[in-house]
């Protein structure tokens, strides 16, 4: 009888089963290694990286990804409703309650404010004011308001996502120049076809979420034009590092040859209905951006 009474009361504010496996994976830590990376490349290649303390660069690497899994957390907040209709994100720990949604909210909160200022006291403000901005950017501008809004959400939202060398730059320079911003275009340009992508073979849940991605709202020809539109803008972007004197001719050779193929993988996705190509493409973008930001570290 006890039992069935401490059942019935138990509500998803208990969380009786949490882990810190479940906390960790509020972080979205996919999306938070992809910033780290990316945040790392733009502190190496920033003037005078060498005479950074290698315990202040750790700390602009640490404070750059809980910012980035703060920023996570609040999403999942925000989006649990629409995560447990999706098929893809059922599983997260707050449709499945096992984290209780005030906990993700207050975690989200507390590790926002904690690595800005911990940012802004041990390195500079401009690189925590930065971090502020893209965290308030993703969580306001993006989560709350375009996502359910607009087939542009992803178009938009997705230069919060591009911030990470920006704040990299900042971390060692106390400034922002013409070479991070570079930086901040190649991933603002590339978001668009990766989540596209994502969303061509994702269609049905977005649809049952309501969101108004654009594969749902102009179809998915449109979508898909609009890749190939974005990937072929994106490449000479992502050469102007090598024509403007910022990187070598290795990274030029590296970054036409991966450019060309992300166009080939749009291009086979506009040419085809069958999925397996979007899901090649999102696949290799992945890979493509991670490639890319390698290649300026060699050069």
């Amino acid at each position: 009888m006890s039992d069935i009474a401490i059942e019935a009361n138990a509500t998803p504010a208990e969380s009786p089963d949490a882990s810190i496996g479940d906390y960790f994976a509020l972080l979205k830590p996919k999306v938070m290694s992809l910033v780290i990376f990316t945040g790392f490349v733009g502190m190496w290649i920033a003037p005078d990286f060498s005479n950074l303390h290698p315990f202040l660069a750790f700390v602009g690497i640490l404070c750059l990804s809980l910012n980035a899994g703060a920023a996570g957390a609040i999403n999942m907040w925000y989006d649990r409703d629409i995560d447990a209709i999706m098929k893809r994100t059922e599983n997260r720990p707050l449709p499945t309650n096992r984290v209780a949604a005030d906990d993700a909210l207050a975690l989200g909160l507390f590790l926002s404010f904690l690595s800005v200022m911990v940012m802004g006291l041990a390195l500079n403000w401009t690189a925590a004011g930065l971090l502020a901005f893209a965290n308030i950017f993703y969580v306001i501008v993006y989560t709350m308001w375009l996502k359910r809004s607009t087939p542009q959400n992803i178009v938009i939202g997705g230069a919060a996502g591009a911030f990470p060398p920006m704040i990299g730059w900042a971390i060692v320079t106390a400034d922002v120049t013409l070479f991070p911003v570079i930086l901040f275009a190649i991933i603002f340009f590339w978001t668009p076809p990766h989540f596209w992508a994502l969303s061509l073979f994702a269609n049905s849940d977005y649809k049952k979420a309501n969101i108004p991605m654009m594969s749902v709202t102009a179809g998915a020809r449109s979508t898909k034009i609009q890749m190939l539109l974005y990937t072929i803008t994106l490449m000479p972007i992502t050469l102007a590092p090598t024509v403007l004197g910022y990187a070598n001719y290795i990274y030029g050779t590296i970054a036409f040859i991966l450019s060309g193929f992300f166009v080939y993988t749009a291009v086979k996705v506009l040419s085809s209905n069958d999925l397996k190509h979007a899901k090649l493409m999102f696949g290799y973008s992945v890979f493509y951006l991670f490639a890319l930001f390698a290649a300026l570290m060699i050069s």
